[in-house]
């Protein structure tokens, strides 16, 4: 069975144990929540009901498993040009549900708790835990001590240029003499 839900403006199918992320709704983790704004409603070899547009006697049964938020998204404008640049971000809420039911048909079956060991098999168990016990006694490797930082070599100095008087001087001096 699934059904077609509409919340948070958004559309999801969805079948009895689905984990689905919505836009934030009402409600701490463990609460109950009933989605009423069923669009269709189908099953497994027969013709789907379709709503006009939703189906007024149908539910979708859910719990909140968390109220969390959203990956970080970026908003970035700028104007090439003209100097104008804007960064913004925001993290959109949402919460995480698991569907319960549909029209209360379809629950979902709690998961089977495991089983107590038997008699025969508990004295293998203590032997397996024996036998791992001296492996977890190992004393806690010791940390090594960082090595100090080097500091960064000042940058060094460029030679001055050389002086171009001697050369200038030179110039003058060639110049009186050919006159």
């Amino acid at each position: 069975m699934y059904a077609v839900i509409k919340t948070g403006g958004k559309q999801y199918r969805v079948s009895p144990g689905d984990v689905i992320v919505v836009e934030k709704l009402l409600g701490d983790a463990g609460a109950k929540i009933k989605l009423d704004q069923v669009l269709m409603v189908g099953e497994d070899g027969k013709d789907p009901e379709v709503g006009a547009p939703l189906i007024s006697s149908a539910a979708v049964n859910c719990e909140v498993l968390d109220q969390s938020r959203s990956d970080k998204v970026i908003v970035f404008k700028k104007k090439r040009r003209k100097g104008y640049k804007r960064t913004k971000g925001h993290r959109q809420q949402q919460t995480v549900l698991r569907v319960l039911d549909i029209n209360g048909k379809g629950a979902v079956k709690a998961a089977a708790k495991k089983a107590a060991p038997k008699k025969d098999d508990a004295p293998k168990a203590e032997a397996k835990a024996e036998t791992k016990a001296p492996a977890e006694t190992k004393a806690p490797a010791e940390k090594k001590a960082a090595a100090p930082k080097k500091k960064a070599a000042a940058p060094k100095k460029k030679a001055a240029a050389p002086k171009k008087k001697a050369a200038a001087t030179k110039k003058a001096a060639a110049k009186k003499k050919d006159d």
